[in-house]
């Protein structure tokens, strides 16, 4: 049962920029126009850019980037979800939500993160102005795909839902960075729990953050981080982004189309990288290939092929006679 304020929030954003008088608020919602007047300075105080008029009645003015429970019930109705302005990790408070028996399809959306990880154990950073959110599955047992094809549709998400919203087209850089105008925007943190019985992941969190309107200066421990709109005026909220990416990853049904659309996306097809190995060893080689086990096929500069499970890629000018 939504809260007054909840469904206050719903009828306003369904007409916004319209005057809709107390009365009829409060005949629709089965409350007193003081009980409309309270939810109304409620939602003010969070940050609501609603305007109440005598004799006219209330209007939202536009959408507010506002994250609260309130913004997340209205986007994602028919599963849990958790809204936080801050929180250490959203991988770390999905599972602590796991403990209280968490289901496929919650979702948890946060501001800042303050122990924000990447991958290998590095920090992510994660300022305010960014949109950090994990997403928890429960994959099928027949589904094929592991974490990297997870992560693969995770990034295939992002960049659909960003398209779609923001009018910005993302790049992919294998396996897990989201790059916009050169710069790498947002990131994605896979983590699966094992079954010891089939030993196959029960459950998988899906971490991703985008620098949605991140201040430059909030990046500066950052020199390869960009945001999507630095200034501030992004044509959408975290919270409306942040669902509209989880909707596009609960789509994901491990089809051979996702893998073309992550190819499609690929910021390192057809270039020579630099190759830095898990053991610390460096090469040069070109990108030829992503297979649908999501293992990135490089040929080396002296001849001879690898397919990439892991490791780091950075792109580079094609080697000089000699250089490998």
């Amino acid at each position: 049962m939504p809260t007054t304020r909840q469904a206050l929030l719903a009828m306003l954003s369904a007409q916004p920029g319209r005057d809709v008088s107390g009365q009829a608020l409060a005949d629709q919602l089965g409350v007193s126009r003081a009980a409309v007047h309270k939810a109304a300075a409620a939602l003010q105080k969070q940050g609501y850019a609603i305007r109440a008029v005598s004799g006219r009645g209330y209007r939202l003015e536009s959408e507010s980037d506002c994250l609260t429970g309130e913004e997340l019930a209205l986007l994602w109705p028919h599963r849990p979800g958790r809204a936080l302005e801050q929180v250490d990790s959203t991988n770390r408070e999905m599972r602590r939500m796991l403990l209280d028996g968490a289901p496929h399809g919650t979702l948890v959306v946060a501001g800042a993160q303050t122990e924000g990880r990447g991958r290998m154990g590095r920090v992510f950073l994660s300022p305010p102005g960014g949109v950090y959110l994990s997403l928890l599955l429960c994959p099928d047992p027949d589904q094929p795909g592991d974490g990297t094809a997870v992560t693969a549709a995770a990034a295939v998400a992002a960049a659909r839902a960003v398209e779609r919203l923001c009018g910005r087209e993302l790049r992919i850089k294998w396996v897990n960075d989201l790059y916009w105008n050169g710069r790498k925007v947002g990131g994605i943190l896979t983590e699966g729990l094992l079954d010891m019985e089939s030993g196959r992941p029960s459950q998988v969190i899906v971490g991703i953050g985008i620098n949605l309107r991140t201040p430059a200066a909030l990046l500066a421990d950052a020199p390869e981080a960009g945001s999507l709109f630095p200034a501030g005026a992004a044509p959408c909220g975290r919270a409306r982004l942040a669902a509209a990416i989880a909707e596009e990853l609960l789509r994901w049904d491990g089809s051979p189309a996702w893998w073309e659309e992550y190819r499609a996306r690929s910021l390192v097809l057809g270039h020579w990288l630099t190759v830095t190995e898990p053991d610390g060893s460096r090469y040069t080689a070109r990108a030829i290939a992503i297979d649908d086990a999501g293992r990135l096929v490089v040929r080396l500069a002296g001849g001879g092929a690898r397919a990439l499970r892991s490791g780091e890629v950075r792109t580079r000018p094609a080697p000089r006679p000699g250089e490998t």
